[in-house]
């Protein structure tokens, strides 16, 4: 996989009509190697460091697979597996009282990650705005940010589904940070639709949720979707009471992309399908001192898909 670099921001878009279908998310082209993003904590919630690929075992559906490609820290070996970051900013209205405080924290948080290949942005409120920036375009990811234009309804699960379609054609590390205050009340796409997108990206999702002050149902509600969301792609979700927590949980996330493992495999199934996969990866049995660490990592993919392959 080649690095890929973008000088130029992309002007933003504005997405009036949201449509997917699984399938598109399931195209590949040829063979390729099928990555996962695993995050070791132990007993403390500590990340775990140091591990080898000889320490971790994955199956596919049972069947173990051989360990192709390993990596430790989203910041190595960016020629091979380059690091792309999205942001999903809620712009809405319920997000007023939070958006400067939001707005600092996440400029303060992608100022140290200068070694991505790239930043989507992803702005909501009743309509969704995406653009894109390269390595030297962070003075406009700057104004983009603060100069955000919002009010009104939110459109979240909306503008997680146009980020994850973008994603999918990024060969690399996709890691997003999502902004919201979790309540989605525009979105034409249902909350079930999400979650097989969801389930069918390699994107690694970290929420920070402002819905400190909604102690209703809904509220309650809405975050246990965000947690569902983080979870089902290996990532985390937070929610932060003051500003101060939020500096403390970008040292957390931070913390988590140093220590990340990335595991490579070809697998040995040649279907191309578009059949869901399980994967597990666990450690191997002779370590014991390894048996109490637990691993964050995504459920499994969807396989490759050829509408050719289905006739034969």
């Amino acid at each position: 996989m080649k690095k890929r670099e973008c000088y130029g921001c992309v002007v933003a878009i504005v997405i009036v009509s949201v449509s997917y279908t699984l399938a598109q998310t399931l195209f590949r082209s040829g063979v390729e190697l099928v990555e996962f993003g695993v995050t070791v904590v132990d007993e403390d919630g500590e990340v775990v460091k140091g591990l080898t690929a000889d320490d971790f075992v994955i199956r596919e559906e049972g069947q173990k697979q051989e360990i192709a490609y390993f990596s430790q820290g989203v910041e190595q070996d960016l020629e091979t597996m380059p690091l792309h970051l999205g942001v999903l900013f809620d712009a809405s209205g319920s997000m007023d009282d939070d958006a400067e405080f939001a707005t600092t924290a996440v400029l303060q948080f992608l100022r140290s990650l200068d070694f991505a290949a790239d930043t989507t942005l992803v702005q909501f409120a009743e309509e969704v705005r995406v653009s894109r920036f390269g390595p030297l375009d962070f003075p406009r990811l700057v104004e983009r940010l603060r100069g955000r234009e919002g009010g009104g309804m939110t459109a979240l699960y909306d503008a997680l589904g146009v980020y994850l379609d973008g994603a999918f054609r990024q060969d690399g590390r996709k890691i997003l940070l999502l902004y919201t205050d979790g309540d989605d009340t525009r979105s034409r796409i249902r909350f079930d639709e999400l979650l097989d997108l969801v389930r069918a990206s390699d994107v690694t999702a970290y929420v920070v949720g402002f819905n400190r002050w909604r102690r209703t149902d809904a509220g309650i509600r809405e975050r246990v979707r965000l947690e569902q969301i983080a979870r089902l792609t290996g990532g985390r979700a937070y929610f932060p009471d003051t500003a101060a927590d939020v500096e403390e949980i970008y040292d957390k996330i931070r913390d988590e992309l140093v220590a990340r493992y990335s595991l490579g495999y070809v697998s040995t199934d040649p279907e191309t399908d578009g059949a869901w996969r399980r994967v597990t990866i666990g450690f191997r049995t002779f370590r014991s001192d390894l048996q109490d660490l637990e691993i964050r990592v995504r459920e499994g993919y969807f396989a490759p898909y050829f509408e050719s392959s289905r006739g034969r």
